[in-house]
């Protein structure tokens, strides 16, 4: 079974589906924080999506 593809950055290797979900949870956050008007509503949002992203492409890659 092949590793999955990885971004180095600082020298660390980081898995791709790693950073989709990190950029899914700050696009998350801009756009509910712009339509709600809400720092709570916007963090709560981008964390749900980011943890979400993460566990479900990491279970698909792995």
């Amino acid at each position: 079974m092949a590793a999955p593809p990885e971004v180095r950055i600082a020298g660390v290797p980081w898995p791709t589906y790693k950073l989709i979900a990190l950029l899914l949870g700050v696009l998350a956050l801009v756009v509910v924080g712009a339509v709600s008007a809400s720092a709570a509503a916007a963090v709560l949002t981008a964390a749900a999506v980011a943890a979400f992203t993460w566990i479900l492409l990491g279970a698909v890659t792995h």
